[in-house]
C-alpha cells in the first residue's frame, strides 16, 4: 500500500526552498552592495571632475592675470621707449645748427609728426 501526501511538502523540500531563500537574500544583499558601491564611486568621480574643473579654471584664471601683467609692463615699456624715441628726435632736430627757430620749429614737426604733417 503506497500512500502519497499530495498536498504536504517532503521535508528535503522545505530545506531546498530554505536554502534558496538564503542564496537569493544573499546574492540581494551582494546586489545591494556592489551598487551602493557603484554609486559611491560615482559620486566621487563626480565629485572628482568638478574640483578638477574648479582647478582648471581657477589655474587658466591665474595665468591670465599673470598674461595681462606681463602685457601691461610690456606695453608701458614700449609705449616709454617711443616717447624717448620721440624726445630724441625732438631734441635732435631742435639742435640743428645753422637754422632760424621757424626753420627748427618745421624740423620738428616734421620729425614727430612724419608723414601726418604733409599734405
Amino acid at each position: 500500500m503506497v500512500t502519497t501526501t499530495a498536498g504536504a511538502a517532503a521535508p528535503g523540500s522545505l530545506e531546498a526552498l530554505k536554502r534558496v531563500k538564503a542564496t537569493e537574500t544573499e546574492w540581494d544583499a551582494r546586489l545591494n552592495a556592489a551598487r551602493q558601491e557603484a554609486e559611491a564611486t560615482l559620486r566621487r568621480l563626480r565629485e572628482d571632475r568638478d574640483a578638477a574643473v574648479k582647478a582648471a579654471e581657477a589655474e587658466a584664471d591665474r595665468r591670465r592675470t599673470v598674461r595681462l601683467d606681463r602685457a601691461r609692463v610690456e606695453t608701458a615699456a614700449e609705449a616709454e621707449a617711443i616717447v624717448a624715441d620721440g624726445r630724441l628726435a625732438a631734441e635732435r632736430a631742435a639742435r640743428s645748427e645753422g637754422r632760424r627757430p621757424a626753420d627748427k620749429k618745421d624740423a620738428l614737426l616734421d620729425v614727430v609728426l612724419g608723414s601726418f604733417g604733409k599734405e
